[in-house]
């Protein structure tokens, strides 16, 4: 380890956030914490006679507003939504780069699926028009890359970029990405997540999810932990966060909003949901260890909470296996139940709101959902004050991946 990289660590600073219940932070918060349901039928073009009615969908942004044109005709809406939030953490964290040290900024995302949205209108030109109407943007823009691509050319950021293909979870391990960078000696971390799989051909890639709910009543699609549990409804969008090296952050006169304290992930098979219990359990303690806490330390977790009876069961028991005895006082969140999984997006969305809960010191609620079947302190209702120090934030991917993540106000740790 060089002098540069001795006694670094990651924090954030900026908060970017583009969801189905608001757009900013601001907006992002107030909803999630008066458990505010934004689910709805889907109202997109083309996607009117799929059994997938029910969705999370980002209704207040204009792409137009918010980026510049010749960025528009190069990019898909999951890129729109990346760069706006990009923007927004950034501005969040009053964050000018430094003109002489270009390389001291990276970029990192993940992306489930990249641009379905994109790509079938373009393969459409193709069969109803010929080659000749295909844009020369169609090579890119359905890239899972894009958006890391994208954000770096428009900030000028050279320094380490990347882009974790993966699952839901990929966006917890997106995170500890850009940690890592910044403990090897990069400033500062565009870091985050964003989704956009309500498109015809992006619908019909999901449907052969079994974990998909297709439950036709917004209020009843998707009721993690509950008797009543028939799968996940899908989301759009997701959240970017700016992380920066502490020390420089301070010096910068930057507000230090939470560390990013330590992370877990493993690996199960795809719907195995079974056999997830063992490989979050593990998560959640490598995570613990790595932040140097006690699971007495939690003071919120927010839960994957898939909405599958199985999966669920799973979770509340790793839960259980990982913290012991504790596991059935800890209060447990899911606000995603009011805006849906915006698949990689949806872990980004929890970290945010975990950093706004800190702040405030409120439990937002789990929409919808009255009636628990699990043995968790699952916080339904209504939103309840609490002192937060630390939060454990969960997810899990369809197709195996699990992770777990310590956030922690600034001054812990």
């Amino acid at each position: 380890m060089t002098s540069r990289q001795q006694g670094r660590r990651a924090v954030v600073t900026g908060l970017g956030v583009v969801a189905p219940n608001g757009v900013g932070a601001d907006a992002f918060w107030k909803a999630t914490r008066q458990g505010v349901s934004v689910l709805d039928r889907i109202s997109r073009d083309g996607c009117a006679d799929f059994p997938l009615r029910i969705a999370g969908q980002v209704r207040d942004f204009t792409p137009q507003d918010a980026i510049d044109s010749r960025f528009l005709v190069q990019t898909d809406r999951f890129t729109h939504y990346a760069m706006a939030a990009a923007d927004l953490a950034v501005a969040d964290a009053g964050f000018v780069p430094d003109p002489q040290d270009p390389f001291g900024v990276g970029v990192v995302t993940a992306a489930g699926s990249g641009g379905g949205e994109f790509g079938q209108r373009e393969l459409q030109q193709l069969w109803g028009q010929g080659p000749q109407f295909v844009g020369p943007y169609q090579s890119i823009a359905w890239f899972y890359a894009a958006s890391t691509g994208q954000i770096s050319i428009r900030g000028g950021y050279k320094g380490p970029c990347g882009v974790v293909a993966s699952d839901e979870a990929g966006g917890l391990d997106a995170l500890a990405h850009a940690a890592r960078a910044i403990r090897r000696g990069t400033d500062a971390v565009v870091v985050g997540a964003a989704e956009a799989p309500l498109a015809p051909y992006s619908m019909v890639c999901q449907l052969g999810y079994p974990e998909l709910s297709l439950v036709e009543d917004p209020e009843r699609a998707y009721l993690p932990f509950s008797p009543a549990a028939a799968g996940f409804a899908p989301a759009e969008g997701g959240a970017m966060l700016l992380l920066e090296d502490e020390q420089t952050a301070r010096a910068r006169g930057a507000n230090v909003r939470a560390q990013l304290a330590g992370h877990g992930a493993t690996f199960t098979g795809a719907s195995r949901w079974e056999e997830s219990r063992a490989g979050l359990a593990n998560a959640i303690r490598i995570a613990l260890e790595e932040a140097r806490i006690s699971p007495e330390e939690i003071d919120v977790v927010f839960a994957d909470a898939l909405g599958v009876p199985a999966a669920d069961r799973a979770e509340a028991l790793a839960l259980a296996d990982a913290l012991g005895p504790y596991a059935e006082r800890v209060p447990v969140t899911a606000p995603k139940a009011g805006t849906g999984r915006a698949y990689c997006g949806a872990p980004m969305l929890d970290v945010a709101a975990a950093v706004l809960a800190m702040e405030d010191g409120i439990l937002p609620p789990t929409p919808n959902v009255t009636e628990v079947c699990h043995d968790l302190a699952l916080v339904t209702d209504r939103a309840r004050p609490a002192e937060l120090r630390t939060a454990l934030v969960l997810s899990r991917g369809l197709m195996g991946s699990n992770a777990a993540l310590v956030v922690r106000r600034d001054g812990q740790g």
